[in-house]
């Protein structure tokens, strides 16, 4: 910046003094976009410490983000991503609220924090379709079974389906939970993921007993999540292997499989519905974007083939009699 540059900036009005004359936001909105700009990055350098101290720490703790709440620069990509939508929450807030005379503009922003960041929030999620306040509905959590953890999780699982984070090639951050579970339970690592991987497939077959509550509010905010980038030869092996990771995925579909369909046999489900819809979920669910890329006349893949076995009745008669006979306590 020369010193013509810093002179005439001189002359500008302060955030601080804007605020305390009552001017703020009016004069943002008549500013120029370079005007607007100068303000925001002294709003962005004053309120900086006092979001990440009062918010940012507090909520990174609680997801035992211990080296993250250090301070800003030891923040993880994800969560830096969070820490700076709070701040530009923060910053949009301030410049369009503040019309009285502000004398403490750090408190009057403390007090308008969680207000600001939760609105803001809310807003992201809905314009990604997903629900603004996840909740349980009454009706999913009988299908659960009344069951505490898997109401947690499925609150999880309506949270992540409205944030830009992925988890890779996978659409569940199962890993992330799996560590979080073992730090909480003591389970190996091991253990743990086939738990969450269980978890996860029980609660998609309780919320898929409401198609049009589930495609509008699980699939199409999970199909809006920036696409992961790809990683060569690993990728193409997996969609050749039928779109699902390859056989160590097909071993976890299946124990999501039996996991569901044990839930379901203990409700008193008949055994043959029970079997074609948990197919169809764990195997033959997918949004498309699996085939996107698939040449026209190439081979299907195993959800097609899922679906024709499906189709036809003397298969699922087969299927389910070799279902029955491998979960325990069912007749075989």
């Amino acid at each position: 910046m020369t010193a013509g540059e810093n002179d005439k900036h001189d002359d500008l009005p302060g955030l601080r003094e804007l605020a305390r004359r009552g001017l703020l936001a009016a004069y943002v909105a008549a500013a120029s976009a370079q005007e607007r700009r100068r303000l925001r990055v002294e709003a962005y350098d004053l309120l900086l410490v006092l979001v990440f101290g009062q918010l940012t720490r507090n909520l990174e703790l609680r997801r035992g983000h211990r080296g993250c709440a250090r301070g800003v620069r030891h923040l993880a990509d994800e969560c830096l991503d969070r820490f700076h939508d709070d701040m530009n929450a923060v910053l949009d807030d301030l410049f369009a609220n503040a019309r009285i005379p502000i004398q403490n503009l750090e408190g009057w922003v403390r007090r308008r924090l969680t207000h600001a960041t939760v609105d803001a929030y809310r807003r992201r999620r809905g314009e990604r379709g997903a629900l603004q306040r996840p909740r349980v509905p009454g009706w999913l959590a009988e299908r659960l079974g009344g069951r505490a953890d898997l109401a947690a999780l499925a609150v999880e699982m309506l949270e992540w389906v409205g944030v830009e984070a992925t988890a890779g090639a996978q659409d569940w951050p199962v890993d992330a939970w799996a560590q979080a579970r073992a730090a909480r339970t003591g389970e190996d690592l091991d253990k743990a993921r086939r738990a969450v991987t269980e978890d996860v497939a029980l609660v998609l077959t309780a919320m898929r007993g409401r198609p049009r509550w589930f495609a509008d509010y699980v699939e199409r905010p999970l199909g809006r999540k920036r696409p992961a980038p790809a990683t060569g030869d690993a990728d193409a092996r997996s969609t050749e292997e039928g779109g699902h990771g390859g056989q160590d995925s097909l071993r976890d579909l299946a124990a999501l499989a039996f996991a569901a369909l044990e839930l379901r046999l203990a409700r008193g489900e008949e055994p043959r519905a029970a079997v074609s819809e948990v197919l169809r979920t764990v195997f033959a669910a997918g949004s498309g974007r699996e085939s996107l890329d698939r040449l026209p006349g190439a081979s299907a893949g195993a959800d097609e083939w899922v679906l024709a076995q499906l189709a036809d009745p003397a298969a699922v008669a087969r299927i389910t009699d070799a279902v029955l006979a491998l979960l325990p306590g069912q007749p075989g």
